[in-house]
């Protein structure tokens, strides 16, 4: 790319904010030249609005500790030195939903972390190497709001990379029937070990809402755009709980799943290491060059071992064996703000950069 495209990244004190502006350091598509936050944070740098927040391993990026903060509620006056970008505001879901379509309506295109328009008829919920073809419905969502080139798209949920990819790795074999349990790290819920203590040695049965989006999200990436809107697939029936566990990054699922058309074990081994997808195939800056690794070992994956995998954009898979009561039963492992969160946006950038819904203004 002859000219890096500007960036804004909307909620850039919080945690995801915080990843989105690690992630963007050096990145050879993008650059961030504007951060926004709340009110509170607005007209101080960035460095003195974070404060003793910074939640990365890796140091704050030089290039922004000076940058003045803007107030992300001023849409326009924030949109206008930007070409496009990445929502991670905390706010509740009516004011999300509200502030992105402000934000598409400036034609500047938003991509977003946030839930609040997964749901949205006309706003594409994305993996890039799932369901690339949904970003289709950017047109009518386009005609909906009167823009020419303003648009949302978003990422889904953290807590089913770990095996929504998996599962669609094996569509052949027709899964019709899943249950799942995902043992969720805290920064999932944007939090250290140092400001949530109480989840040291400890596990907490229940994650507010996450169980709905677990069961709900992967049919909607599975679904296709009928009429410029994404209808649901109805299939396969998908049961889980949510587990948080004293695990700082990464997120791990035990599954178990039915199929009509019984595979073997190698059969489905195949397909998960040798699924690709545009991101692969178009060689995206983000891009794991292998999508889902299959580890041998009985005591893989593990999160201090494989979570950052590919960088933090890959899938570790191991486990996988035959089962009882269901067909068979498999271990997943995702980085939950990697490939679950600001990675899993990012990817979703590049992908609407290279397939030219995102352009310099």
């Amino acid at each position: 790319m002859e000219k890096k495209l500007k960036v804004g990244v909307l909620g850039a004190t919080g945690m995801v904010g915080q990843r989105f502006i690690s992630l963007l350091e050096n990145h050879p598509w993008f650059e961030v030249v504007t951060v926004a936050a709340s009110p509170r944070s607005a007209g101080k740098t960035y460095e003195e609005a974070v404060g003793g927040r910074w939640k990365m391993s890796t140091p704050m990026p030089e290039s922004v500790k000076q940058m003045v903060v803007m107030n992300v509620n001023e849409v326009e006056k924030v949109a206008a030195g930007v070409d496009f970008v990445f929502s991670a505001v905390d706010m509740t879901k009516d004011e999300i939903k509200a502030i992105e379509e402000a934000y598409a309506r400036t034609e500047t295109p938003v991509v977003s972390n946030n839930s609040a328009h997964r749901w949205t008829p006309d706003v594409p919920m994305v993996v890039p190497e799932i369901n690339p073809e949904h970003f289709e419905v950017i047109r009518y969502q386009r005609e909906r709001l009167g823009t020419k080139r303003g648009f949302i798209a978003v990422k889904p949920n953290c807590s089913i990379q770990s095996y929504a990819p998996v599962l669609t790795a094996w569509k052949e074999f027709e899964p019709y029937e899943v249950v799942a349990t995902t043992y969720q790290a805290i920064s999932g819920a944007g939090k250290t070990f140092k400001d949530w203590p109480e989840m040291v040695e400890n596990i907490i049965p229940y994650i507010g809402g996450e169980e709905e989006k677990s069961e709900q999200e992967p049919l909607r990436l599975w679904g296709k755009v009928e009429d410029g809107r994404i209808v649901k697939a109805e299939s396969p029936v998908i049961t889980c709980q949510c587990i948080r566990v004293p695990v700082l990054d990464g997120h791990t699922a035990a599954v178990f799943v039915k199929f009509r058309k019984k595979p073997t074990k190698e059969q489905l081994i195949g397909k998960l290491v040798n699924f690709k997808g545009l991101p692969q195939e178009l060689d995206l800056p983000s891009a794991p060059k292998q999508f889902i690794q299959y580890l041998e070992e009985d005591n893989r994956p593990q999160v201090s071992l494989d979570v950052n995998f590919e960088r933090g954009m890959g899938i570790s898979v191991g486990r996988l064996r035959e089962d009882t009561v269901y067909d068979f039963k498999f271990v997943g492992l995702s980085h939950n703000t990697l490939r679950g969160a600001a990675g899993g946006a990012l990817l979703c950038a590049e992908l609407l950069t290279a397939k030219g819904y995102i352009q310099a203004k």
